[in-house]
């Protein structure tokens, strides 16, 4: 797996689902990030997907290495909270990993999910190619359909290529299982996106 900083200090064993983290990875697994807002509630809502291997969560998309929480919490980092998502596609699709990801979050809000406020909570999704890209594109169109027709406005959903994923602190690692009374503003919009 590419694009993976690995200086943050783990111990490297996801508490749920009882796999490494941390590469290496077994061979014929893929790589996705997602962005929903607080990382905390999109880490357990995906590793409870059906082929998802590992999860972790982290910071990507900004121009800062090797970003601290308090700093990514600044805003002015440009990384976005994200889950690092490890999957097998023989068993889960990327299609249907999207799915989950439209239906989850509400991609039109911009800067926030929620009550959560600043770029670090926007919506992103970024794909290992240009053929995933382009697929998670026109997904993102058909969501758009969905979310028109119940009043919502436009998916703001950053899209692109893998960039370097920064893990984030041990004690954001699968955050809701360590505290199950933990914060989790994870909402969806209703729509079911049958893809």
């Amino acid at each position: 797996m590419h694009n993976l900083d690995l200086s943050q200090p783990l111990s490297g064993i996801h508490t749920v689902l009882k796999t490494p983290i941390l590469p290496p990875f077994p061979a014929g697994l893929q790589q996705l990030q997602l962005g929903m807002g607080c990382f905390w509630g999109a880490e357990r809502k995906l590793w409870q997907q059906p082929g998802v291997y590992s999860t972790a969560v982290g910071y990507s998309g900004g121009a800062l290495p090797q970003p601290s929480y308090q700093q990514v919490c600044s805003g002015n980092t440009g990384h976005a909270e994200t889950v690092l998502v490890i999957y097998d596609p023989r068993v889960s699709s990327l299609q249907q990993l999207l799915q989950v990801f439209f239906t989850s979050h509400d991609p039109t809000q911009g800067n926030r999910q929620g009550n959560d406020i600043g770029s670090q909570y926007r919506s992103v999704c970024y794909l290992a190619d240009p053929e995933q890209l382009t697929l998670a594109q026109q997904l993102a169109k058909q969501a758009q359909a969905e979310l028109s027709a119940k009043g919502f406005g436009q998916i703001t959903t950053e899209f692109g290529l893998l960039p370097t994923f920064y893990y984030a602190e041990e004690y954001h690692q699968q955050y809701l299982q360590k505290n199950p009374q933990g914060y989790c503003g994870l909402k969806g919009t209703g729509i079911t996106c049958s893809f």
